[in-house]
């Protein structure tokens, strides 16, 4: 009988240890929609690693359109082999669609207790809302990121489009999407956290 096409050649490879890792678990703004994937932010900070000596991969475990829910479904196989920082920027579409900060605070609370499980610090990254749901919701939303971040002490970014969100030459046509340039933005953004907690 013929192998299937594209079937792993030998078992043992699968079994083999993973090298130690950063995750980067998000939306389309993580898997850098509409760019190549090396163009995205979390292979733009796989770059800035190696060239700092740190030897660590970046999973990029990004899917568009996810939410909060979702990225809590993924965060088990997220979370699998050696990962040695979980980065979480999740939220933008909860507030795209105006889901319930409480409910997107329970997902990510629950994201943040499945790596403390596993030993596996956590970057925080915030999001904010789009300002249709109004300066109350808004608020709230922005809430709860400062609130889990105090309440569980993990490092803390506020704002991963900080510097980027509305400069038309750092956006995409749909003015949500990064471009090139705003991922490498980003990057640079999240890279004093990550590089102190990678360092470590």
């Amino acid at each position: 009988m013929q192998p299937l096409p594209n079937a792993p050649s030998a078992p043992a490879e699968a079994a083999a240890p993973t090298a130690p890792k950063i995750v980067a678990l998000g939306d389309s703004l993580t898997a850098g929609l509409g760019l190549p994937r090396e163009q995205a932010y979390p292979e733009v900070l796989h770059r800035k690693l190696q060239d700092a000596g740190i030897d660590l991969d970046v999973v990029n475990a990004g899917v568009s359109g996810d939410t909060s829910a979702d990225g809590l479904r993924r965060a088990g196989w997220a979370l699998e082999g050696d990962v040695r920082l979980l980065i979480v920027a999740l939220g933008a579409n909860d507030g795209l669609r105006g889901l319930p900060p409480a409910q997107m605070k329970a997902n990510l609370q629950s994201i943040i207790h499945r790596a403390r499980q596993r030993g596996v610090p956590v970057l925080l990254v915030g999001m904010e809302a789009p300002p249709n749901y109004g300066e109350q919701y808004a608020a709230a939303f922005r809430q709860v990121f400062h609130d889990l971040s105090r309440e569980n002490k993990v490092a803390f970014v506020p704002f991963l489009l900080e510097g980027v969100a509305g400069m038309p030459d750092l956006n995409q046509p749909d003015g949500i999407h990064p471009t090139s340039a705003g991922a490498a933005r980003i990057a640079e953004h999240l890279w004093p956290a990550v590089k102190s907690m990678a360092g470590q």
